[in-house]
């Protein structure tokens, strides 16, 4: 069956000392497997696994049929991997998004949000679109460090000045103070970020 795994820069895991995984690579475990301690981990979806992804590097895998599984991830014996890419942008675009979205949740609350917030955002997408430098962004950091509004609004820069691992660890704890709803959103639009950039590359 088909499903998606996350991976560090250097192609590895990160727990146990395995060699960098390749296009094409089948790796087996023989013996008994049990999920979150033993076995070949993978999820459902992009937005299922990225609450336990050790890097930026998603991968679209094909594995044996699950010996255990809960809501957001499964465990098996084989895991082959078919293609990968590198969605940093696409992780950094998300936390952008989710901050801009709870801007916009505050406004139509009447609690009306710091001008500041707003510019904080828009400083941190033109980061990405390369319309401003590293000091730039800093500066505007800066100057916008006293004035957040929400969690999740706190949570972005947490996200964007640190590793790949610790921004999904700031998206995920920005997740749990929304309603099901809104995490709801989050997936399916996080799934679509990553999933585009990943039919962009060859496949096995």
């Amino acid at each position: 069956m088909i499903a998606y795994h996350w991976l560090k820069e250097d192609m590895t895991s990160e727990y146990g000392s395995g060699k960098p995984w390749k296009i094409g690579d089948k790796r087996t475990i023989r013996g008994s497997i049990e999920l979150c301690r033993r076995g070949y981990h993978s999820s459902p979806t992009p937005f299922d696994g990225l609450e336990y992804a050790p890097g930026p590097v998603l991968c679209l895998v094909e594995v044996s049929r699950p010996v255990e599984s809960d809501t957001t991830k499964q465990v098996s014996h084989t895991r082959k991997l078919l293609a990968y890419v590198n969605v940093r942008r696409e992780l950094r675009q998300f936390v952008i998004d989710c901050v801009t979205r709870a801007l916009m949740k505050e406004r139509e609350a009447e609690r009306e949000p710091s001008p500041r917030s707003f510019a904080a955002v828009q400083a941190a997408q033109d980061y990405l679109n390369e319309l401003i430098s590293t000091e730039e962004l800093g500066m505007a950091r800066s100057a916008t460090s006293a004035v957040w509004v929400t969690r999740v609004t706190r949570a972005a820069w947490a996200a964007w000045a640190a590793s790949a691992t610790e921004a999904t660890s700031a998206v995920w704890a920005a997740s749990a103070a929304w309603a099901a709803e809104e995490n709801k959103w989050q997936s399916v639009h996080f799934n679509e970020l990553v999933t585009c950039k990943l039919n962009e590359v060859t496949r096995v």
